[in-house]
């Protein structure tokens, strides 16, 4: 099944290539069509050159960008919630791709958690952000 989906998606992107160039804003039923075939075929090719770490990351920079928020509005306990699935995932993407900026990335978080767990909002912000700061650079 999976393989009839893979390969439906690929013939619609190779279908987006081989069409002719329409004026979208002159036939709306074309741009339907042009725009969910050029999404499929987008679909496709960002799969094939995607990092191995990349969910991951996404999923670390979602959860710090939580922590952050909560952080800086003073919620200590919350920020450590995020901070914590955020480490979860950074080390994930850590072991998928050896990365410089994901270990430090953790350091950060591991120090945001510990300012965290002892009520210094600030403290952990400030190593929240640091940690978004190298996991942004790790996505590059």
């Amino acid at each position: 099944m999976n393989n009839r989906i893979c390969l439906l998606a690929l013939g619609l992107g190779v279908a987006a290539f081989s069409l002719p160039s329409v004026s979208y804003a002159e036939d709306p039923i074309s741009s339907a069509v042009g725009g969910v075939l050029g999404a499929a075929s987008g679909a496709v090719a960002g799969t094939a050159t995607a990092s191995p770490a990349a969910p991951h990351l996404q999923e670390a920079t979602s959860h710090t960008n939580e922590a952050i928020e909560h952080g800086k509005a003073g919620h200590a306990k919350v920020l450590v919630t995020h901070a914590k699935e955020a480490l979860k995932h950074a080390e994930e993407a850590e072991k998928a791709v050896d990365n410089s900026h994901t270990k430090e990335a953790i350091t950060h978080l591991k120090a945001a958690i510990l300012h965290g767990k002892k009520g210094h909002a600030k403290e952990a912000t400030g190593h929240a952000e640091e940690a978004l700061t190298h996991l942004q650079a790790a996505a590059q």
